[in-house]
């Protein structure tokens, strides 16, 4: 994509999140099963926050993990550039208030990332938030300013081999000696090229945003041009006793072995 497309597809993520901000904030609340099963557990362990430690939240949407990461003892700077996004936050984290900055900022322009001070954060997060951004090289590249030596940067996103473009969750039954066996898997038909396609985070939500999906080649390799170094690694996965929602074949405990989600820590040498 060229530099115009890329703006038009930002500016098309905006207003698709300003729009779904409501319902979104209705309906995830302060988390979900991805978020308390298979997002948060992993963030926090690789994470390490330490009381007092100033730590920035990229694309934060609601808060959720901005009043997390405060209830921590961290000093939290978060931001999204939805307005409809941090009104809603705002509204949720009165009870914090003092221990969460929140500001309206895009995470797309450099410039303004670096105006937050270099050198200022000892660690950073962006939970779910990487593939709704059309370009993510500004960000890696102030990241790389805005972190301390030895400061570390969190991201969870969608698992891009398995939770990625074209996908299809997949019921099959098989015969094993005579009895039947139905199995559980997944289908990925694109992969090695970055997509962009239309799609929904929530059931029913207002209006469809975009996804940018980018292989863990591109994804990791930007924070890699940036000086970060990979240190920490999950591949969460919902356990066998999670009971199945309204879409039988949906993620559940019937796909156990196959991870939704993506959580990795990259670190600034130093």
């Amino acid at each position: 994509m060229d530099l115009d497309d890329l703006k038009k597809a930002n500016e098309e993520t905006r207003t698709a999140w300003n729009r779904n901000a409501g319902y979104w904030d209705e309906h995830m609340g302060e988390g979900n099963d991805f978020v308390n099963i298979l997002e948060w557990p992993a963030i926090e362990q690789l994470l390490e926050l330490q009381t007092g430690e100033t730590v920035l939240d990229i694309a934060c949407g609601n808060g959720l993990t901005s009043r997390r990461m405060a209830a921590l003892g961290a000093r939290v700077l978060a931001f999204d550039f939805a307005e409809e996004m941090i009104a809603a936050a705002r509204q949720r984290s009165v009870e914090n208030h003092g221990a969460i900055q929140y500001q309206i900022l895009d995470a797309t322009d450099q410039a303004a990332l670096l105006a937050l001070g270099p050198g200022k954060f000892d660690a950073a997060l962006c939970n779910m938030a990487l593939m709704d951004m059309a370009d993510i090289c500004p960000l890696m590249h102030a990241l790389a300013q805005l972190l301390r030596p030895g400061g570390r940067f969190v991201l969870s996103v969608m698992h891009p081999c398995f939770n990625g473009a074209k996908l299809k969750h997949v019921a099959e039954m098989v015969d094993q000696d005579g009895v039947g066996v139905t199995t559980y898997s997944v289908s990925i038909s694109h992969y090695l090229t970055p997509s962009i396609e239309h799609g929904m985070a929530l059931r029913d939500q207002p209006q469809k945003q975009l996804y940018f999906f980018r292989p863990l080649q591109v994804l990791l390799g930007y924070c890699f041009e940036a000086g970060m170094v990979l240190d920490g690694l999950k591949e969460p996965g919902f356990p066998p006793e999670h009971p199945v929602g309204r879409n039988p074949i949906h993620w559940s405990g019937k796909f156990s072995e196959i991870p939704p989600v993506l959580v990795a820590r990259l670190r600034i040498p130093g």
